[in-house]
């Protein structure tokens, strides 16, 4: 799919940098002119997702989280992406209250917010080679011109 605008980002998996990418990703998305509503559901997605990677990816190492962006028409496609451990079993874990760290008192509800928030949630993944979550939110907004350079 081509995309009116794009942007990625890389960071290292710090649980300083999850309000940056739920920031830049706020701002990138401030083109379509989404509504408040539209802007926080975004944010909390995009923490859940990054807070994900930052908490289950690398649990003995620092790591690299990659988020992209992409924006076509009035609809919102974003990429969280790491590099670690994976995930065991991926209908577990969308599960609501489902955690493998009940010791850090966690409440398994990452996949579930991530849902009610956006439009559809995908979850690719590899043992030991990482999860890609993929979502998307169509925006009611009213729309902007996307500059091109």
């Amino acid at each position: 799919m081509k995309f009116e605008n794009q942007m990625q980002l890389k960071f290292d998996s710090l649980s300083i940098n999850e309000s940056f990418a739920r920031s830049a990703v706020a701002a990138f998305c401030a083109q379509l002119n989404p509504t408040l509503d539209e802007i926080t559901d975004i944010k909390t997605a995009v923490s859940e997702a990054v807070t994900n990677c930052v908490v289950h990816a690398y649990p003995k190492h620092l790591g690299e989280i990659e988020v992209w962006v992409g924006l076509n028409a009035q609809t919102v496609t974003i990429k969280v992406k790491d590099w670690g451990v994976g995930i065991n079993d991926i209908e577990q874990a969308r599960e609501p209250f489902f955690t493998t760290k009940q010791s850090d008192e966690r409440a398994g509800m990452g996949f579930t917010v991530m849902e009610s928030f956006m439009d559809t949630v995908s979850v690719k993944c590899e043992k030991n080679q990482g999860v890609e979550v993929v979502m998307t939110k169509k925006l009611h907004g009213k729309k902007t011109a996307v500059c091109g350079g």
